[in-house]
C-alpha cells in the first residue's frame, strides 16, 4: 500500500510502497477514512535533527485519524470490524497515574509506552496510508457517533481535542460576564471558537493578521475580531471595559502574541499557550497581572475527545475542512505553510 512517510529530518515526505500492517494480541488495523495534516507535522519537517527527540524516521505522518476497524487481534473487547473508529493519537504506558486517567499524553513511564512521548504519525507509523496498526486498541481507539462523518472527525482528535482541553481548564473562569481572547484563527483557533461558543456564555474575541480569518472567526462565534498591531490591546480593553479578559487561547506562541496575550490578560486570568512559534513571555512582578497563570497545554483526554466527539455529532462543533487524496498530501502540508487554506486540511488514504 501507498503511504506518506517522513524518511529522514529536515526533508519533504515521501510517498512510498509498503507493506500492510496486520494486527497482533490487543491490536487493531483501522482503515483510515481520514487523516488530518498539522502544523506539528511541518516542524517534524523542518525544525528537527538526530539526536533531538527520542525517535528518529521513518515513519508514516498522521496523527490525526478517523477510518473503520479492519481486522482484530487476539484480546480486543471493544470493537468489532466494520465499526467506526476515531483514533486516540498520544500513547503512552498504560498503567501510571495519567494514563489510567485517559490522559496518556502526559505519561509517567514513557520507558513503557509504545514510543517514547509520541504515537501514531509522532515515531510510530500514522494514518497518511489506506491502513494504520494501532496497539492497545481497547484504549487508543474511540467509538464514533453514527452522525460523525470520519472526515470531520478526523480533525478533533488533535486540532479539536487539543482546543477543547485548554479551555477546559479555563471553565470557572468563563463564567456569564466574562471574556476570552482567542489568538490564531487557524486548525485549532477555529474550533476554539466554536467550544467557547458551545460550552461558555463568555464574550468571545479573536485575533487574527488575516482578513480571511477573522471572517471566519465571526462565523464561528466570535463578537468582535481585530487584527494585531498597536492597537489591538487598546481594542480589547474597550471591548472588556478596561477589565482584560479573562481567559487568553495563544494558538500561535510567538513573541508578539504572548505578549499580546499579557497584556490584555485580566487580574487573576488565565493565559494558556497552546501555539509552537517558540516564542517567549518576560514573566516578573511588573511585567504581567497580578495572579495571571501562565500554563501550557500539550493534546488532551481520552475521555475529552469523546466529548468532543459528542459535541461535533450534535452539530454544536463542526471544523472547516479542505480535502486531498493521499496523491496530493504534499499539496495539504504546503497550502498549510504558506497559509492559503481555511480551517484544517485533511488527506483522504482510502479515495
Amino acid at each position: 500500500m501507498k503511504a506518506l512517510r517522513l524518511t529522514e529530518w529536515r526533508h519533504e515526505p515521501e510517498l512510498v510502497e509498503v507493506a500492510e500492517p496486520v494486527a497482533g494480541s490487543g491490536e487493531a488495523v483501522v482503515r483510515v477514512a481520514a487523516a488530518g495534516a498539522c502544523h506539528s507535522d511541518l516542524h517534524l519537517m523542518r525544525d528537527f535533527a538526530p539526536g533531538q527527540l527520542p525517535w528518529d524516521p521513518p515513519f508514516t505522518l498522521g496523527h490525526e485519524n478517523a477510518g473503520y476497524v479492519d481486522s482484530l487481534g487476539p484480546g480486543v473487547s471493544r470493537f468489532k470490524v466494520g465499526q467506526p473508529v476515531a483514533v486516540y493519537g498520544p500513547w503512552g504506558c498504560g498503567h501510571c497515574s495519567r494514563c489510567l486517567a485517559g490522559l496518556e499524553t502526559y505519561c509517567e513511564d514513557q520507558a513503557a509506552a509504545p514510543v517514547v512521548g509520541g504515537g501514531g504519525g509522532l515515531g510510530r507509523d500514522g494514518g497518511m496510508a489506506e491502513l494504520m496498526l494501532v496497539p492497545a486498541a481497547d484504549r487508543h481507539l474511540v467509538s464514533l457517533p453514527e452522525e460523525l462523518d470520519p472526515v470531520l472527525a478526523a480533525p478533533l482528535t488533535d486540532a479539536g481535542l487539543t482546543s477543547y482541553h485548554a479551555i477546559r481548564r479555563s471553565w470557572p473562569k468563563l463564567v456569564p460576564g466574562a471574556s476570552a481572547l482567542v489568538i490564531g484563527v487557524g486548525g485549532l483557533g477555529h474550533l476554539a471558537l466554536q467550544i467557547l461558543e458551545a460550552t461558555t456564555a463568555c464574550e468571545v474575541i479573536a485575533v487574527d493578521s488575516r482578513p480571511e480569518a477573522l471572517r471566519l472567526a465571526l462565523e464561528c462565534g466570535a463578537e468582535t475580531a481585530l487584527a494585531p498591531g498597536e492597537d489591538a490591546v487598546s481594542s480589547v480593553m474597550e471591548v472588556t471595559k478596561g477589565r482584560g479578559v479573562d481567559a487568553v487561547f495563544d494558538f500561535v506562541g510567538s513573541d508578539a502574541t504572548l505578549a499580546l496575550a499579557a497584556a490584555a490578560a485580566r487580574q487573576c486570568g488565565d493565559l494558556t499557550i497552546v501555539g509552537l512559534a517558540g516564542g517567549s513571555l518576560s514573566y516578573s512582578f511588573f511585567t504581567v497581572p497580578y495572579e495571571l497563570s501562565v500554563q501550557s497545554t500539550y493534546w488532551g483526554s481520552r475521555p475529552e475527545l469523546v466529548e468532543v466527539l459528542e459535541l461535533a455529532a450534535r452539530d454544536l462543533l463542526r471544523p472547516e475542512v479542505t480535502t486531498f487524496p493521499l496523491e496530493e498530501a504534499l499539496d495539504a502540508y504546503r497550502g498549510l505553510e504558506n497559509g492559503k487554506l481555511s480551517g484544517r486540511a485533511v488527506v483522504l488514504p482510502a479515495g
